[in-house]
């Protein structure tokens, strides 16, 4: 209920403030900015299914807080993507190897994982696997996502993707920003090359911008190297 104060106005009447309605206001407005990001992390991209960046990152989080050194980021970038959007097939067989590499991306990762589409052709994975089974695991996932797909009228595309991981073990550090960094470093490193690898400390050290490895199509304008 709003509490009335009475003030001495200068003509010598009274007059009433109410002072209280501020509060109700001020909650509702921690409510609606709480609610926001709450949709925000829930809300999945559209044509994958996926969870986007903001879902992810939550996600993400929890799965290293809670693994600590079993956990392993994974980050995806599919080799030669613009060729298929360009190609035959056009934006069609594109949005299908997207959809096809969210399906795939979403079975190796299991039920416990946390998969995103960070945008374009780009995926990110948060799972727990142990030190004593990632490079069994990461050799499945370049074997599983060189599958070729299946478009329009039954004809295949050949695909194939750079693959990155970074673990708290190796990089002492549950920091997630630091993990995705060291990954995304480890993925260039490793372009076009058929094979996953897993980031040691010198991919930590890599210069980025906005959280992403400075040079990288769309970071030049951003600004300095952090």
């Amino acid at each position: 209920m709003a509490s009335i104060v009475r003030v001495q106005a200068p003509s010598g009447n009274r007059a009433l403030f109410i002072t209280t309605l501020a509060v109700p206001l001020t909650g509702w407005t921690v409510h609606a900015v709480s609610l926001h990001r709450k949709l925000a992390a829930a809300r999945k991209d559209p044509l994958t299914g996926l969870l986007g960046r903001d879902g992810f990152t939550t996600r993400a989080r929890q799965i290293t807080d809670r693994y600590g050194d079993a956990a392993l980021v994974v980050l995806v970038d599919l080799d030669h993507f613009k060729q298929i959007n360009d190609g035959p097939g056009g934006h069609a067989a594109g949005d299908r190897v997207l959809a096809v590499t969210a399906q795939r991306l979403t079975a190796w990762a299991g039920s416990r994982g946390a998969v995103g589409r960070l945008g374009g052709d780009e995926f990110a994975v948060a799972v727990r696997i142990g030190p004593a089974r990632r490079e069994l695991r990461l050799a499945q996932l370049v074997q599983l996502l060189a599958q070729p797909v299946e478009v329009e009228d039954g004809v295949l595309v050949d695909v194939a993707a750079s693959i990155g991981a970074a673990s708290p073990d190796v990089l002492g550090t549950t920091d997630l920003s630091v993990l995705q960094r060291a990954a995304d470093a480890a993925m260039y490193a490793g372009k076009h090359t058929g094979r996953a690898v897993l980031a040691g400390p010198q991919h930590a050290t890599v210069p980025s911008i906005n959280g992403r490895r400075a040079g990288r199509p769309g970071t030049h304008t951003l600004g300095r190297a952090a």
